[in-house]
């Protein structure tokens, strides 16, 4: 019986660390935009890059399967929220990564964003629905 070798050592790289989680806001007021990022880094630290884009015709530049969460408020005065959320879809944002913000009621979010067609519905103004919002940042960060 001939010898037992031993096998090869490999040596293989650690896998690099992910990168920061990036979530990217889309909303024209720039104070609920800093409001957001005061929260998230407070929240997050490094752990999440934030990125606010003030119009969703600007937005399509910052889509890719890379995003970690898109939030969009679907009111931006450019009138293309809803569309923006059907072109992320296409640029490889997925369902379960977009949440859909507005000040509409929540009956009209629900019509226009049924079930699995994204993440959540949150308006914007109600502090029950911000309260479910950072529940969904919570485990969107500690999972992903």
């Amino acid at each position: 019986m001939p010898p037992v070798r031993p096998a090869a050592r490999l040596d293989v790289a650690p896998l690099a660390p992910s990168g920061p989680k990036r979530v990217i806001l889309v909303e024209d007021s720039p104070l609920y935009a800093e409001t957001w990022r005061a929260v998230l880094a407070c929240r997050y630290g490094p752990r999440v890059s934030f990125e606010h884009v003030q119009e969703a015709a600007e937005a399509g530049s910052h889509l890719g399967p890379d995003v970690t969460l898109l939030l969009v408020d679907i009111d931006v005065p450019d009138g293309e929220g809803i569309r923006l959320v059907e072109h992320a879809q296409a640029q490889g944002v997925t369902a379960r990564r977009i949440v859909v913000l507005s000040a509409r009621h929540a009956d009209e979010l629900h019509a226009l964003f049924p079930p699995a067609s994204c993440l959540a519905v949150i308006n914007k103004t109600d502090p029950q629905q911000q309260n479910a919002f950072l529940m969904i940042l919570d485990s969107i960060v500690k999972r992903h």
